[in-house]
């Protein structure tokens, strides 16, 4: 018998997909509040304290947690420099 991958399920504690909740998008998990939108708030020079401030359904491990597991949403966060 194999060893359950615990990493699966503590990725369905920070982030969920449910085509009922938002169209689908990913959000996180237990929310409403799509991961696109700090992703958009980052982008655009805010802190992750505002999006915890004014998202607060969303846990800061959830963001801490999307932020070091997610290779998707750091290449999000990056901004292309002149040479790319």
């Amino acid at each position: 018998m194999s060893e359950p991958d615990y990493r699966a399920v503590e990725l369905g504690r920070v982030v969920s997909r449910n085509p009922e909740i938002h169209s689908g998008d990913l959000v996180f998990a237990a929310t409403r509040v799509p991961v696109d939108t700090l992703v958009d708030y980052l982008k655009s020079n805010h802190s992750v304290e505002e999006f915890l401030r004014d998202f607060p359904t969303v846990e800061r491990w959830q963001v801490e947690s999307y932020l070091d597991i997610s290779p998707a949403g750091i290449d999000k966060l990056r901004i292309p420099t002149v040479s790319e």
